[in-house]
């Protein structure tokens, strides 16, 4: 069986599941016991079914049990379990994936207890204590870097361990529970821990660790309660139709909802995972603008900011006045950078093109140093920085304290350092603690007026460590790629009962897609807020959404919804129109058009666009007499030159539109223009010009052959009216084809 045939099993196994549909899941997962000859389930499984069939009987012949929803969630609980084993024994035993190969790797270095295993762990924490007490200097540096390195080594064993428990054994549960709520063990650690967790959740579904995430959140260490919490979110989303067959799990989840902290929370780690889905399109943004246009000002650009005397003393704080020089020829760079800054500072992920080809150091290929959170005295980073030097000491923390940075990011930062030279790093370490003291104080100011500023960094920095993994590693393939689902929780049963609780935390979810141009995600949730309270601008967004979307009836319908709320009516009565046009109703978009401009008479954009519902009307005259208007009051428009020449053709006054097609040529020609031109040309009786314009239009960057005939015979009827004889087309196209072979 492969790898793609037993998800497809499994999965629909638990789909059966989830809908209370047994007999189906039975017969599916006998199935999957019997060909895989896996005979250790065959007994659990008789059991199971044996008991359903009892069930079915005592119901269909009207005995009365009290007991016997109970009985019966319990039983498909049972049944998740069994399905859970087998699955897991399959994967185990052919999987190819990184993941099962290190399971399978690793089955012989389980720890056998784990409540003594981590009160070793605790002891490194409790010795080193001590000695700070006493000021014992006995041991060498070399002595503590080699008790760091032997401590992470058990630490990574104990991330492995918890990775590939199937469940948590007796005890075990309320070990990490103790570990993750104990302050003498390194945050760091802890916070490496959870992810072990997460992982492990996500691998194969156990209640108690569900159970650990919630009491982990529970910490007053905002790096361990906020990867929980995120945690939780992964799994929540992933596991969603079976939660409620565990009400542990869901009323827990009630119970935190009560805590105004956990909702805000909730939302900006929400907001979070649906900021992730940018990452790719701001990568592009950088890739194919900012970067194109730095590249193409870099030539000059040391000299026009003389770069060296930025490093004299006394600089002092006045802004070089050439600075302004430099982006003259490349006015929209600015606009750009300012944009890309917004981005930074609201927690987009605009770094994740410049660190993805900095995963090729040696440390990347232990995968969990993908979940390790940057910390100064990682082992791992002596190995390769030597921070007995100043410099790097320096170097080193700084990076430590950047909040702009994600912890892998961290990593690569720092071992790409070792290729600077010194005078290089003592430049960069300089510059960027100025930048980080800034940003210090700034997160400071911010904590004041905004409390939990700092659980934001440590959330947004360790979901961009989760996309780093996911869409970086070598092995990425082998794991499902959670940044590929849709993240919609307010569909979710779960989390979209509680967010569904508190209206204000959905809108502004809401408004976040909205702002993002996630318009199906948006129009979803103002269409539930609209059930619970109808509201004008409401009606207008979701109309916005649908209009977006191209669905045109839908967004009519709520745009005249709207109208009844008189809100920004002049806004509303354009959008109206512009629906009516989309959907072919020019009539009644002129209605709407002239009922604007009776507000806002000066619109020329509305003005156009009263002649442009005219000229679908086939009314030329007063289509002309809009479009003349427009170009008397802003005679530097050039967007009316067009209407104006094929409108002229339309009604018969060629040299006109000869003339207007002329300037359009001249300006910034398009396909169109030329295709146009041709037509103006052969009712003028200028055949070979109408011949030269048709093949001007057909290129590489214009008309396909193909596509310039499909649009001749849509135009053919407008020919025949301005008195081209319908017996010369032909005559004309096979003579262009002859001109487009020389």
């Amino acid at each position: 069986m492969t790898e793609q045939e037993l998800n497809k099993s499994y999965s629909k196994i638990c789909r059966n599941l989830e809908s209370r549909k047994l007999k189906p899941a039975f017969d599916m997962l006998g199935k999957l016991i019997a060909d895989n000859n896996l005979g250790v389930f065959n007994d659990e499984y008789r059991n199971l079914e044996e008991t359903y069939h009892f069930m079915l009987k005592y119901t269909v012949e009207g005995i009365q049990d009290p007991e016997r929803q109970k009985v019966y969630r319990k039983l498909i609980v049972s049944v998740f379990e069994l399905a859970e084993n087998v699955n897991q024994a399959l994967r185990t035993k052919f999987s190819p994936s990184v993941e099962y190969e290190k399971k399978r790797l690793f089955k012989n270095q389980y720890i056998s207890n784990l409540e003594n295993y981590i009160s070793e762990l605790e002891d490194f924490y409790l010795d080193h204590e001590i000695q700070s007490i006493v000021n014992n200097q006995a041991k060498t540096n070399s002595d503590k870097m080699t008790a760091a390195r032997e401590h992470q080594q058990k630490m990574f064993r104990l991330f492995y361990h918890v990775w590939f428990r199937d469940k948590l054994q007796n005890g075990e549960k309320e070990t990490l529970t103790g570990f993750f709520t104990n302050p003498l063990s390194s945050v760091a650690y802890r916070s490496f821990i959870i992810s072990a967790v997460t992982l492990s959740l996500q691998r194969y579904f156990d209640e108690a660790k569900f159970s650990v995430l919630f009491e982990a959140y529970a910490s007053e260490e905002p790096e361990v309660s906020q990867r929980a919490l995120v945690g939780l979110l992964i799994n929540f989303y992933r596991y969603d139709a079976r939660l409620p067959f565990y009400p542990a799990i869901t009323g827990r989840l009630k119970i935190l909802n009560e805590d105004p902290a956990f909702k805000k929370n909730l939302e900006r780690i929400i907001v979070q995972f649906i900021r992730s889905k940018e990452t790719e399109k701001i990568q592009q943004k950088i890739r194919d603008e900012i970067i194109p246009e730095m590249i193409r000002i870099s030539p000059n650009f040391k000299d026009k900011i003389n770069l060296d005397s930025l490093m004299e003393e006394g600089l002092g704080d006045d802004k070089n006045p050439e600075w302004e020089e430099i982006f003259k020829d490349s006015p929209g760079l600015m606009d750009k950078m300012e944009e890309f800054s917004e981005l930074q500072m609201e927690g987009a992920d605009v770094f994740m093109g410049s660190f993805s080809m900095l995963k090729s150091f040696p440390f990347f290929n232990e995968i969990g140093n993908w979940f390790l959170p940057f910390y100064t005295e990682n082992p791992s980073i002596s190995n390769v920085v030597d921070t007995n030097d100043e410099t790097n000491r320096k170097f080193v923390e700084v990076i430590s304290s950047a909040p702009i940075l994600c912890n892998s990011d961290k990593y690569s930062f720092c071992f790409s350092m070792q290729n600077l030279p010194e005078q290089n790093r003592e430049f960069l370490a300089k510059g960027m603690e100025a930048e980080m003291g800034q940003l210090e104080e700034l997160g400071k100011d911010e904590e004041l007026v905004s409390p939990g500023r700092k659980a934001e960094f440590i959330s947004n920095q360790y979901i961009q460590d989760l996309y780093r993994f996911f869409k970086l590693h070598p092995r990425k393939n082998d794991f499902e790629d959670i940044f590929n689902w849709r993240f919609d929780f307010y569909n979710k049963i779960a989390l979209g009962n509680i967010l569904k609780e508190d209206p204000k935390v959905l809108r502004n979810i809401a408004e976040y897609y909205f702002a993002k141009n996630h318009f199906e995600e948006a129009a979803e949730i103002y269409n539930y807020l609209l059930e619970e309270k109808k509201d004008g601008e409401l009606y207008q967004k979701i109309a916005y959404c649908y209009q977006k979307r191209g669905d045109f009836e839908k967004a009519l319908d709520a745009y005249l919804k709207a109208e009844l709320y008189d809100l920004n009516r002049l806004w509303n009565l354009k959008k109206i129109a512009l629906c009516y046009r989309n959907l072919k109703q020019p009539a009644k978009a002129l209605e709407y058009y002239q009922a604007a401009e009776k507000i806002d008479p000066e619109s020329l954009n509305n003005q156009l666009n009263i002649g442009h519902c005219y000229l679908e009307l086939e009314q030329f005259e007063e289509a002309l007499k809009c479009y003349f208007k427009v170009e008397y009051l802003a005679p530097g428009n050039k967007k009316v030159w067009r209407p104006i020449a094929w409108c002229s053709f339309l009604s018969g006054k060629k040299e006109q539109a000869e003339k207007y097609f002329m300037k359009v040529i001249e300006d910034a020609p398009g396909k169109h223009d030329f295709m146009n031109m041709g037509h103006v040309q052969w009712s003028l009786g200028n055949r070979m010009n109408a011949l030269d314009n048709y093949k001007k239009s057909i290129s590489k960057t214009g008309f396909s052959e193909l596509e310039f005939l499909e649009v001749f015979e849509e135009d053919l009827p407008h020919l025949k009216n301005q008195g081209i004889d319908s017996e010369d087309v032909p005559i004309m196209l096979d003579q262009l084809r002859y001109f487009l072979e020389e």
